[in-house]
């Protein structure tokens, strides 16, 4: 492609996860649910990482899930996987209520953590645990692995190499039929959408934009009759500083042919646009590959530069929440997926639903408990 200062250039869109060049820690699972199934063990045998063992409460869903794994050990106790020696990092995959005090346990044991979202219940409750690791000296993590979807990684490595100017302008809207009972301990959460799905465009657009919101004015509502508790359809709109603004437009009651479905995200700045589909949500549960299309002023003019990109959400973006923290381990830094990182989206996703609750803007800086 010619760049349009006259010379030849290749556009290195980077996207594809980085792994630490120890594969060998021992990464011990707490929880063998349907995500740890049908992604967490995928995406760390394709990545080559060494999964000690698992436990789960129900030893019948860690015996299932290992059963395709040879080697693993299907832990009797979470005080047994904590204390294997061979066992350097924990990865929690349970409901947020549960997990603070495994991620304390574990961090008071020297144990690196990686944590599933939302980190915690409350804003109150996730600064404590940022404490407990800070103070533990432990690497901690979270595992918004959206940032490793290939879209949105695509989107974050031509936002920071400057293609699209100042970032101005984000959206990202969903219209698909999603099937909350495969998660039944889901069905009666009053904060559902926001919460457990949402939250993942909410750290993905700070995480493109390079900014954190201000304020967050955000609406919800139920579908008519719907068996579940909690809000399944959303828009929400954030203000950050100067002239940017996001908007997430979500709905989960889409009650046409799949043909219908779409997800898609768009990125703008002063100097050119990125946009794309999350391949993931299109035939589901099956997915397809991200798309992810470039125009930009500093480069070709007129030329709209399409990529083919390879991986999907689900699995393969897992192996980046993983390998950033094992990087993180390696070069003794914070991984940027960290706990205190994932602060402001917890802040974000409280004023959210404080925003519904009280039908105005809620600024972050509101949210201190």
């Amino acid at each position: 492609m010619k760049l349009n200062d006259g010379t030849e250039g290749h556009l290195d869109i980077e996207y594809k996860p980085k792994l630490p060049t120890d594969l060998t820690r021992g990464i011990g699972i707490v929880g063998a649910g349907e995500i740890v199934v049908q992604a967490h063990l995928p995406a760390y045998q394709m990545a080559g990482f060494r999964v000690v063992g698992i436990y789960d409460t129900d030893r019948r869903k860690s015996e299932t899930a290992v059963r395709n794994v040879p080697g693993m050990i299907v832990f009797t106790t979470l005080e047994e996987l904590l204390h294997h020696p061979e066992v350097q990092i924990v990865d929690i995959a349970v409901p947020a209520q549960f997990q603070p005090d495994i991620a304390k346990k574990a961090a008071r044991l020297g144990k690196h953590v990686l944590c599933q979202k939302p980190l915690a219940e409350s804003y109150a409750e996730a600064r404590t645990l940022v404490d407990v690791c800070s103070s533990s000296g432990i690497k901690a993590a979270v595992n918004q692995q959206m940032r490793w979807s290939p879209g949105i990684q695509a989107s974050h490595s031509i936002v920071k190499r400057g293609w699209l100017g100042e970032p101005l302008q984000a959206s990202i809207q969903v219209n698909v039929r999603t099937p909350w009972e495969n998660w039944p301990w889901l069905t009666q959460i009053a904060t559902l959408e926001i919460m457990y799905h949402s939250i993942h465009y909410l750290d993905s657009v700070r995480y493109v934009l390079g900014l954190q919101p201000e304020y967050v004015y955000a609406d919800g509502a139920r579908f008519p009759n719907q068996p579940y508790r909690g809000e399944t359809r959303t828009m929400i709109h954030l203000k950050f500083p100067g002239d940017a603004r996001a908007l997430i437009h979500d709905n989960h009651n889409n009650g046409m042919p799949q043909d219908d479905w779409y997800a898609t995200f768009r990125f703008e700045g002063t100097e050119g646009t990125v946009k794309g589909t999350n391949g993931a949500l299109y035939n589901y549960p099956s997915g397809r590959e991200d798309t992810v299309s470039l125009y930009s002023n500093r480069l070709q003019r007129g030329c709209m530069y399409t990529p083919q990109l390879e991986g999907r959400w689900f699995p393969h973006a897992f192996m980046g929440t993983m390998g950033e923290l094992m990087r993180a381990i390696e070069e003794d830094r914070e991984p940027e997926n960290s706990i205190k990182d994932n602060l402001i989206t917890l802040q974000t996703v409280f004023a959210a639903y404080r925003s519904m609750a009280e039908n105005r803007p809620v600024y972050l800086q509101e949210i201190l408990e």
